[in-house]
């Protein structure tokens, strides 16, 4: 089964190009263009991994990631902030929120982005407790 990205950026037209690239690579891609649209899908399916704009309608990213992080079923999920905010507090404020990376926009190379999803994922899966793993904690 394809690892599942929830995309999240109110600018349709360059989700839908993100969609598109990504699904090239692989990947199952759910768009949402809105915080609030991206905890309505979340409480669908939980991803694999998040890709969250900051600055969108309704509901911003920095609160869309601390309701994930608040929420037991989606607190471990890697989630990437993609924003045309690049300070140094907005950074900060990102990390401080819960995110795992930190990318910004415009995306100029499109492959190096790809790699960073790539390895937040394989991160994922090397500090994922094995089935074997959860079986002796709950045995011992």
């Amino acid at each position: 089964m394809a690892v599942h990205i929830l995309f999240v950026d109110d600018h349709r037209e360059f989700a839908a190009a993100a969609r598109e690239f990504l699904e090239l690579k692989g990947y199952r891609v759910t768009l949402a263009y809105d915080g609030m649209e991206a905890l309505e899908r979340l409480a669908e399916e939980v991803p694999n991994l998040v890709v969250l704009d900051v600055m969108m309608p309704r509901l911003d990213g920095w609160a869309t990631l601390e309701s994930l992080r608040r929420n037991p079923a989606t607190a471990g999920l890697p989630v990437l902030i993609l924003t045309a905010r690049k300070s140094n507090q907005d950074v900060t404020h990102s990390f401080a929120a819960g995110c795992t990376w930190y990318y910004g926009k415009p995306i100029t190379d499109f492959e190096d982005f790809a790699l960073v999803l790539r390895r937040l994922l394989e991160d994922r899966e090397e500090t994922a407790p094995s089935q074997n793993d959860s079986q002796t904690r709950l045995s011992s």
